[in-house]
């Protein structure tokens, strides 16, 4: 009788095991999908700034740097896209303020403001930004659902023996960054 207690408790305790196991792989799952999803905007995002560089440069060619600051943010955007979470923030944050300055600063040319290529750019713009932060509050959750059971007994565990390490947030680095560009006009 003792036998068949102390088996059924193994029993138990291997297939618990399992079962927090296979929630870590799961959760590390959705971090990795959570991350792909925020490096397919980022990419539309890039991709979307030399189209509207070119539109504004025949009305802002005296804007010289603000262009180049767009120019160069991207760059260093594109460059830390294989960076971490932490490099891939501060590099888009970055990129954001440029973006937020070149719009700005279109503020001051009504020619631009009524260009239709522009005012699509604007709206394309604005839906990226808008689809950044949706993917950003998902891989967000993501990381804190695999961290909680990183760190949470019984599930840590599991979690240090078979390589599972916490994920880093995707955080934009100060407060000011954290505000979306405006990108629309009247």
């Amino acid at each position: 009788m003792t036998t068949w207690i102390i088996l059924a408790v193994v029993v138990v305790a291997a297939v618990y095991a399992v079962t927090i196991y296979n929630g870590l792989v799961k959760n590390r799952q959705m971090v990795e999908e959570g991350w792909s999803g925020i490096d397919v905007q980022l990419k539309r995002r890039t991709d979307l700034i030399p189209n509207l560089m070119e539109t504004v440069k025949g009305y802002m060619g005296h804007e010289r740097e603000t262009l180049e600051a767009v120019t160069n943010a991207r760059a260093a955007a594109t460059s830390a896209a294989s960076g971490s979470p932490k490099e891939r923030a501060k590099a888009e944050s970055q990129l954001s303020s440029a973006l937020g300055r070149l719009i700005a600063t279109a503020e001051a040319y009504p020619d631009l403001k009524a260009n239709t290529t522009f005012l699509e750019f604007q709206t394309a713009l604005q839906g990226v930004e808008d689809e950044i932060q949706m993917a950003r509050r998902y891989y967000n959750g993501a990381v804190r659902n695999l961290n909680v059971m990183v760190e949470s007994v019984p599930s840590n565990f599991i979690a240090g023996p078979f390589g599972f390490k916490k994920a880093e947030y995707f955080e934009l680095e100060n407060e000011a960054d954290r505000a979306v560009p405006s990108v629309k006009f009247n």
